[in-house]
């Protein structure tokens, strides 16, 4: 017996490394995570496969930037990063259970989460890729490998994907092929060593750089954000819709207009699309008798419009705040699909995203006297890129799912019988009709009060029928008119107000609201899939004695 280890100087010279593919002989007694055990033991070995698979990924990541920015390659750069490709393939197998609590669990924040999941999951794949390649090359590499296939897979099927795209993939996996073995042949010599932990910090570093270069900065970035400055898409002298009197008046209710950085914001886009105006179009074909292609200047020539419209979505919860309206600046899409002239029988339009993104929108809808819009502005400036700059749809009484397609690059005028959006296979209704809702705003659930008159205040919305009425309850008792602000339009929403006097204890306070059409909302409580939630909103609240 021995106590000598592999690569050491013993009574016969250094001992042979072993073999990659035999099998290890023994491992260590006792503890497995004291002084010699196990975890100890192969802490090298895991060190190694993050660095090799990190140094990969940096690798990709450099790559993708340098041809971005260069402009070398074709194609789209969410494409070509393997990290974006795999992360946009997730999003698009995610299943609607799965999208829906991760919306209602982190909000617009759902998109970082996914990275740090991202994140955990590669970094644990690496991992137990390093302790395999301990006694199991072959096997190791056929790992990496199968990363690699899968990233492939998820690069060549994403819309739009271009021959060039697995450039930066095929690169950074030959970097973590060739430095697999080597950073394990080494710790197999010397032991774990500082040399890994600074790789794997300096690789880990290089990668959040890369990909933060990528999203905010770099040739493209800068192009589009001089294009959107240049950009005059609100004519002088456009009218503004009147508004006098939406505003109820009492602090803490949603105001009537939201500003652009506050207006909610949920699509499946893992970095935002940056464009430039003047290379934007927009192509109409499919079910028409002309085909349409239709540039910038052509629709910023064209007679614009401004109209307050709601966007809600789907996902949005009983009393929730994904919803918000905006003033938008546009051409209605019923002119443009009536150049293209849609053929008897179709009844659906598929609009498309730069990214791939795909609604199905009732051809009615775009047709029909609710002006629908190709919006160019949102509050009297070019759309923000989170919104869809250079063109959004804005579409009155639809789920955004359905119908608020952003960076919109295509119209294919279609059958529901014959076409699906992005949604629609994963278990949403097709049409999407936005559901009559209200919200209390204030005072807020949990809130202590004193006693006295009290403001109960918040918004109601039923875009396209408009909101003729809003009642609250207060402990299960009976319902009692709210007032109302003033409704410029029947497409937005419309806040409103009951003056209660309040008495010590603990109250349950309830609204409902009643649509155009004279329907009071519905008291069941539904989720939002697989066409909306329903159901009225509770506050709970203290009163002071």
């Amino acid at each position: 017996m021995t106590s000598e280890q592999p690569g050491q100087r013993g009574p016969q010279g250094v001992l042979p490394v072993p073999a990659w593919d035999a099998p290890d002989p023994s491992e260590p007694p006792g503890d497995p995570f004291g002084p010699g055990g196990w975890a100890v033991g192969n802490l090298g070995y895991a060190v190694d496969g993050l660095v090799a698979g990190a140094t990969g990924l940096l690798v990709a990541e450099a790559l993708d930037v340098a041809f971005t920015l260069g402009g070398w390659v074709s194609g789209n750069s969410s494409g070509r990063s393997p990290i974006l490709a795999v992360g946009a393939a997730f999003v698009d197998l995610t299943p609607a259970w799965l999208k829906e609590w991760a919306v209602a669990s982190f909000g617009t924040g759902d998109k970082a989460v996914l990275f740090a999941g991202m994140a955990i999951v590669l970094a644990v794949l690496f991992v137990a890729i390093g302790l395999v390649a301990r006694t199991r090359h072959t096997l190791a590499t056929a790992l990496v490998g199968v990363l690699g296939v899968l990233a492939l897979v998820a690069q060549l099927t994403r819309a739009g994907a271009s021959p060039t795209d697995p450039i930066p993939l095929v690169g950074g996996l030959a970097v973590t092929l060739w430095m697999l073995p080597r950073l394990v042949a080494r710790t197999a010599i010397e032991g774990p060593s500082r040399r890994e932990a600074l790789g794997l910090a300096g690789a880990a570093a290089g990668v959040a750089l890369a990909t933060a270069v990528r999203g905010s900065g770099g040739v493209i970035a800068a192009n589009a954000s001089a294009s959107r400055a240049a950009a005059v898409p609100v004519p002088s002298g456009l009218p503004i819709p009147a508004a006098a009197g939406a505003e109820i008046g009492v602090g803490g209710v949603g105001p009537w207009a939201v500003s652009n950085a506050d207006f909610y914001r949920i699509d499946t886009a893992l970095t935002v699309p940056r464009l430039t105006a003047e290379a934007w179009s927009l192509r109409v074909w499919g079910e028409v008798e002309r085909e349409v292609t239709l540039t910038w200047a052509q629709l910023v020539g064209k007679p614009l419009i401004q109209r307050y419209v709601t966007l809600a979505c789907v996902s949005n919860e009983v009393g929730g705040h994904l919803v918000g309206n905006a003033l938008w600046t546009g051409w209605p899409v019923r002119e443009l699909l009536r150049e293209a002239g849609a053929k008897a029988g179709a009844d659906m339009v598929l609009s498309r995203s730069i990214d791939g993104w795909t609604a199905g929108t009732p051809l009615s809808a775009l047709t029909d006297d609710r002006d629908a819009l190709l919006a160019v502005a949102m509050n009297g400036v070019a759309l923000p890129f989170e919104h869809g700059f250079p063109v959004r749809l804005v579409v009155p009484g639809l789920y955004g799912y359905v119908s608020a397609t952003k960076w919109v690059t295509d119209l294919k005028v279609t059958r529901f019988a014959d076409d699906m959006g992005y949604w629609t296979p994963r278990g949403w209704s097709a049409l999407g009709p936005v559901k009559t809702a209200s919200r209390i705003d204030v005072p807020r659930s949990g809130a202590r009060l004193p006693a006295g008159r009290v403001a109960v205040a918040g918004v109601a919305w039923a875009m396209h029928r408009g909101i003729q009425g809003v009642q609250v309850q207060v402990d299960g008792g009976p319902w009692a008119d709210a007032r109302l602000a003033t409704e410029p339009t029947v497409d937005s929403w419309r806040q409103w107000v009951f003056e209660w006097d309040a008495g010590p204890g603990s109250h349950v306070l309830t609204v409902r609201a009643r649509d155009g059409a004279g329907e009071w909302q519905t008291a069941v409580q539904t989720t939002s899939d697989p066409d909306g939630a329903t159901g009225h909103h509770s506050v709970t609240v203290a009163v002071a004695g």
